[in-house]
C-alpha cells in the first residue's frame, strides 16, 4: 500500500512538472517572438496599452464634424481586457451599446489596428475588422494606421481613411482619431488618471 502510495505521489510529481515547464516555456517563447516580429516603435506603444491592462476609462466625444451624429451626450467607456504578448483587446463601449472592440495585433511584421463590431449573439455584424496597419511613422505613444486593402474594399471606401491612437508622454490621455483625407472628423479622448 506505501509503495503505491509513493508510486502515485511520485506520478504527480512528475505530472506536474511536466505540465507546467512547457507552458512556461511557451508563454516566454511567445513573448520573444513578439518582441522579434514588430519593430521597436510600435512594440513599445503595444507595451503602454498593456501596462493599462484591467482597467477601464470614462471619456468624451471633443471633436465632431459638422454634419456626423454627435456622440457628445453619450457615456464613452474603454475597457483593457485582453493583453498578451502579441495583443491587446480593448472593448469600447457607447452607453449601452457593447458592439464595438479596438484590437492591436502584431501581423505580419507590423502592428494592426481592426474595429471588431459584434451583434449581442456575438455574431459579427456586415462591417467588422476594418483598420489599417501601422504606416511606420509612429512611436510609443503616437500610431497611425491608414486604412489597408481589405478596409478598402469592405467599406467600398473613397475616403483615405485613417486612425491615429496617441497617448500622451504622461500616459495620462488616451486619443483615438478618425480622419477622412487628412483631416480630423472625430475626436474621443479618455482620462487615464482615474480608472472606473
Amino acid at each position: 500500500m506505501k509503495k503505491q502510495i509513493l508510486i502515485l505521489m511520485t506520478l504527480a510529481f512528475l505530472l506536474s512538472y511536466c505540465g507546467s515547464g512547457p507552458r512556461q516555456d511557451q508563454s516566454a517563447e511567445a513573448m520573444d517572438e513578439a518582441e522579434k516580429i514588430l519593430p521597436d516603435s510600435e512594440m513599445a506603444f503595444l507595451n503602454n496599452l498593456k501596462s493599462l491592462c484591467g482597467q477601464s476609462f470614462r471619456g468624451q466625444e471633443t471633436y465632431m464634424q459638422e454634419g456626423r451624429e454627435s456622440w457628445a451626450g453619450k457615456d464613452l467607456v474603454m475597457h483593457v481586457t485582453v493583453c498578451e504578448p502579441d495583443h491587446v483587446h480593448i472593448p469600447f463601449h457607447i452607453d449601452d451599446d457593447y458592439s464595438r472592440t479596438w484590437m492591436f495585433l502584431a501581423e505580419d511584421g507590423r502592428l494592426r489596428f481592426r474595429h471588431d463590431h459584434r451583434h449581442e449573439d456575438g455574431t459579427p455584424e456586415d462591417q467588422t475588422l476594418y483598420g489599417g496597419y501601422s504606416d511606420g511613422t509612429g512611436d510609443a505613444f503616437r500610431q497611425h494606421f491608414p486604412a489597408d486593402d481589405y478596409t478598402i474594399d469592405h467599406l467600398t471606401d473613397t475616403l483615405n481613411r485613417e486612425w491615429n491612437v496617441v497617448l500622451n508622454e504622461k500616459m495620462t490621455n488616451f486619443s483615438y482619431r478618425l480622419l477622412y483625407h487628412g483631416k480630423i472628423v472625430f475626436q474621443a479622448d479618455f482620462d487615464l488618471t482615474d480608472p472606473l
